[in-house]
């Protein structure tokens, strides 16, 4: 889909369709007056007709509207005026979308980023608008058949957003922005829905190869030897059972000062987890190919501030292996020594995540970062805690805690702060080794980012537990793109500090 910004007036635009809004009790939006008005109360007629009472989300496309250039008007409902906020902003866009999806309607104009948000502008009006939009319209095919190959002959193949004219500048802002951010999260669920005999963790290193050619980034790839150097040992011991071989990426954005300490967002990367030794269940299983949704979204975000040219330096590290139970695999009572000297009981090799992660936030320290961001598909429990609404957000730094959530709800990519009191560190005492790779059942969300926490006391660090966000089940099965979101609008806040 190609975007623009324009201002004119919605009677006068000569596009397939024009998208205007309707407050329920049919109260028309500005620029569905001015139709109405050039129309001689033709829009006003239709609603009082009953076809159309405005309520959020609903949509009607009228043809051959009188005195209007536009071959459409596309009504939709926003819902009750004192209720529109940024949800119901986000609502009306999807709507509008949907709306065409079948049609033949492809050069379009909308005028919903001229609607009012409270406490919003132009800039995010139309960044959210060209996300949405793009995430409407996403499909992923690249695993299937010529034949089944998806053929976009209907829908929206250009969209003009009309703003006021005193809001063309942070229009164009906003677009940018929000193309980067489309992007980043159309990236992010490529890599998370493609199958895992393709997104190896070789695969991986390739895309962040590729990814550093395009956007000028700085890319390196250590090996399993460089990692045996490194003592990376408890990463190693979950790559021991398979026959891919692990990778640890590093993905450098320089765009800040030469002096200015970086931002490390560091994602799990398990292309595919069985379990290991503690096998999962069956059912389901498939849907482990997500479990590298932590490195999709660092991959998706390092994608998208690199095209907004972000002025900060970020480095996103991904360690990336998969966990298989063959003849080599590690085992339950296994012993593992880790980059950072502590040794790790391995009480189930089902809890991989925080294995790998350990060993990657050790190395984050080099870098002596500004604050550390880890991103990982690591509990069910916090899917149990939260549902699949917000993300679960664990931190040893209020500040970055609070960074973090204020982003999340800029960027409607919400989290939820859960404790990470030392009350729960004894459930990870060990009788063998300095700490035991589980906590039990009882706040398993907590007691992994309490793991994680033991390997994070030189810096500010905050853990995102994306399980319940990275990705939808059943018949809308695919990855979110989450937290893309939430990531880039914390880092665009750093960087205008």
């Amino acid at each position: 889909m190609e975007f623009s910004i324009k201002n004119g007036n919605p009677e006068k635009q000569r596009s397939d369709a024009v998208i205007v809004g309707v407050f329920e009790s049919r109260k028309l939006s500005a620029a569905a007056v001015a139709i109405d008005l050039a129309a001689e109360g033709y829009i006003t007629a239709v609603l009082r007709s009953g076809d159309l009472e405005g309520k959020l989300g609903s949509s009607l496309v009228l043809h051959s509207v009188p005195n209007v250039a536009a071959t459409r008007v596309v009504l939709i409902g926003l819902g009750k005026e004192r209720e529109f906020k940024e949800r119901e902003y986000r609502q009306a866009v999807r709507a509008s979308v949907r709306a065409l999806a079948s049609s033949a309607a492809a050069n379009v104009t909308t005028y919903l980023a001229d609607i009012p948000v409270k406490k919003y502008d132009a800039a995010w009006k139309v960044a959210q608008l060209v996300e949405i939009a793009q995430d409407s319209t996403y499909r992923f095919d690249a695993t299937k058949g010529k034949d089944n190959k998806i053929k976009d002959t209907k829908g929206i193949k250009k969209l003009v957003i009309s703003v006021a004219k005193s809001d063309v500048k942070k229009a164009e802002d906003g677009l940018k922005q929000g193309l980067a951010l489309a992007s980043g999260i159309s990236f992010t669920k490529d890599l998370g829905n493609l199958a895992p005999n393709y997104c190896t963790p070789t695969y991986l290193a390739d895309q962040a190869k590729a990814l550093g050619k395009t956007h000028g980034l700085q890319v390196e790839v250590l090996e399993r030897a460089d990692m045996e150097k490194l003592g990376m040992g408890s990463f190693l011991g979950v790559a021991q059972g398979s026959v891919e071989p692990p990778k640890l990426i590093v993905i450098q954005h320089k765009k800040g000062k030469k002096n200015q300490k970086p931002v490390v967002l560091v994602g799990k990367g398990i292309t595919f987890d069985t379990g290991g030794i503690s096998l999962k269940p069956g059912a389901e299983m498939d849907e482990m190919k997500y479990d590298m949704c932590g490195a999709a979204s660092v991959f998706g975000t390092m994608k998208a501030i690199a095209e907004m040219e972000l002025p900060l330096n970020v480095i996103g590290i991904i360690p990336t292996c998969e966990n298989m139970p063959d003849g080599n695999a590690i085992k339950p009572g296994d012993i593992l020594t880790s980059m950072s000297g502590q040794t790790i009981e391995v009480l189930n090799t089902d809890a991989e995540g925080r294995l790998i992660l350990c060993d990657a936030l050790t190395y984050a320290e080099k870098f002596d970062p500004a604050a550390v961001v880890d991103i990982a598909t690591l509990t069910g429990a916090c899917v149990i805690a939260l549902g699949h609404h917000a993300s679960g957000l664990f931190s040893n730094k209020d500040g970055l805690a609070k960074e973090l959530l204020d982003a999340g709800e800029a960027a409607l990519d919400r989290a939820w702060q859960m404790p990470l009191w030392d009350d729960y560190q004894s459930q990870l005492d060990s009788n063998f080794a300095d700490i035991a790779n589980i906590g039990g059942r009882a706040g398993g969300s907590i007691t992994a980012a309490c793991f994680l926490s033991r390997f994070t006391k030189k810096y500010d660090w905050a853990h995102l537990d994306i399980a319940g966000t990275a990705w939808k089940s059943g018949k809308d099965k695919g990855a979110t793109g989450r937290p893309v979101p939430l990531l880039t609008e914390f880092l665009i806040k750093r960087a205008a500090k």
